[in-house]
């Protein structure tokens, strides 16, 4: 007998999925027929996402809520819509998007065509947005760092003993494991400090 399955995926443990178990009591879908994955949707290495596969048989029906739910990656989502409906004979509907369902009844070939070439544009969109927005971000870091903007970690300020205790270093008198113990430091902390160029700052009390 043909059954129904629900996908659902969200990025982290933090995000909620109640939003997609609505959709998916709504299409009629029973919850043992859920499956989901709290995973990034860069790729298909997830744990109930491959375990679905396995149960997909000829004339069964995969529904997700969106098609980002499915995955983020442009390539590979097109391939395992590939592998679902051409090799596993499994129909596909996407509730967001009533053009991307692909159940064979009520549908012929140039609808099947039709949901293939919509997943083709809205993937291709949505790939080219995720570039844009990488190029963006690139453009505003090198921008922003010729402006005089500093990245990353705010380096840790040397306390006032550090400078006495460089010198006592500096001349044999304790080891560097020592000095940072009293700086409440770990001793590769203190020699990065000595080999950098703070040796004319000022010490802060």
């Amino acid at each position: 007998m043909a059954q129904t399955y629900g996908y659902i995926r969200v990025s982290t443990r933090d995000q909620n999925e109640d939003r997609q178990f609505v959709a998916m009591s709504g299409f009629g879908i029973h919850g043992s027929n859920i499956f989901l994955d709290k995973q990034s949707g860069k790729d298909f290495v997830r744990p109930s996402y491959k375990m679905l596969m396995r149960k997909l048989m000829p004339g069964d029906t995969l529904v997700i809520k969106s098609i980002d739910r499915l995955g983020r990656n442009y390539d590979e989502i097109l391939e395992q819509w590939r592998i679902i409906t051409k090799e596993k004979q499994t129909a596909i509907v996407v509730l967001d998007i009533p053009l991307l369902d692909t159940r064979q009844k009520d549908r012929d070939l140039t609808g099947t065509f039709i949901a293939d070439l919509v997943l083709q544009i809205l993937c291709y969109v949505a790939q080219t947005e995720r570039e844009f927005i990488r190029q963006r971000q690139a453009e505003g870091i090198v921008a922003a760092k010729a402006r005089g903007v500093k990245f990353g970690r705010k380096p840790k300020e040397r306390p006032g003993a550090f400078f006495e205790l460089r010198e006592a270093w500096a001349n044999q008198q304790i080891s560097a494991r020592s000095a940072a113990r009293q700086l409440g430091v770990t001793h590769k902390t203190f020699l990065a400090w000595v080999e950098s160029n703070y040796f004319g700052e000022k010490s802060t009390t």
